[in-house]
């Protein structure tokens, strides 16, 4: 027989946790890992969410309407006309800084086209265009040319109506004249309409600000050729701004107008 004590029933121990394991990981150790969202949005989602942005209020300076502007600045115009010739100077900066206002407005405040980071290229070909067309120009009507800058560029001095200085006609022919149309009709009014009807408005602001500077009255047909030089020179510099942007426009216009008006002026 077995010496082995009888078996006795009694309830099992309480069973604990091994102490290497309590507090060994953090409390948030299965929380899910957020993840960067990808940048690529399906074309669905892109149309769905550019049909829920709010479309622009019509007639606002704020909202990149040129019209009002245009209208604006052509109603000055021809307003300061009896400026004309003795105080030449004061109409240009005035007229000027009316489309400069509305463009720049409408640069900082609405949806007119920026100048960005250019590419190299594309300044190039601004340049180019520029050279392309003034050269030839300059090189066969150098002399109506230069009859053409000394009449736009006159104002009453110590009593007579003489030449502006050099450094004045530089100044508006490079720095305020391209900025503001520029501004205004390559990078406000084409935001909206296509570049052969921004060339044609701007050929008609053309030429209500310097055909009352020109003798145009005695040589009808000297004012349609200069109407057709204008109206060339306008669809260039906005089929630049579509072709090679903003920036490529503003320097076209520079060139040619250092081209065809200051060299012809300080050569004459």
């Amino acid at each position: 027989m077995s010496n082995l004590p009888p078996y006795e029933p009694h309830e099992p121990d309480e069973v604990k946790p091994p102490v290497w394991r309590v507090g060994r990981y953090p409390d948030d150790i299965f929380e899910p890992v957020s993840t960067p969202a990808s940048p690529y949005i399906e074309p669905e989602a892109q149309a769905e969410r550019a049909a829920e942005e709010p479309e622009a209020e019509p007639g606002r300076i704020t909202r990149s309407d040129p019209s009002f502007g245009f209208i604006v600045a052509v109603a000055l115009s021809v307003g300061l006309m009896p400026l004309v010739p003795d105080n030449t100077d004061i109409r240009y900066i005035a007229v000027w800084g009316v489309l400069t206002l509305f463009g720049v407005s409408a640069w900082l405040f609405g949806r007119a086209s920026r100048i960005e980071q250019e590419l190299p290229e594309n300044l190039g070909w601004g340049v180019a265009f520029g050279v392309l067309i003034g050269t030839p120009l300059l090189a066969v009507g150098a002399e109506p040319l230069s009859t053409t800058a000394h009449l736009l560029f006159r104002a009453a001095i110590d009593g007579a109506v003489r030449p502006l200085s050099s450094g004045s006609v530089l100044a508006l022919l490079v720095f305020v004249q391209p900025l503001a149309e520029t501004l205004f009709f390559r990078g406000l009014a084409q935001d909206h309409r296509p570049f052969w009807f921004v060339g044609g408005i701007a050929t008609l602001w053309s030429v209500l600000l310097y055909f009352p500077l020109l003798d145009v009255g005695r040589f009808p047909l000297v004012g349609v050729v200069i109407a057709v030089a204008l109206l060339m020179m306008n669809l260039v510099y906005s089929y630049v701004r579509r072709r090679n942007g903003l920036a490529a426009a503003w320097l076209c216009q520079i060139v040619l107008n250092f081209i065809l008006l200051f060299i012809p002026y300080v050569t004459g």
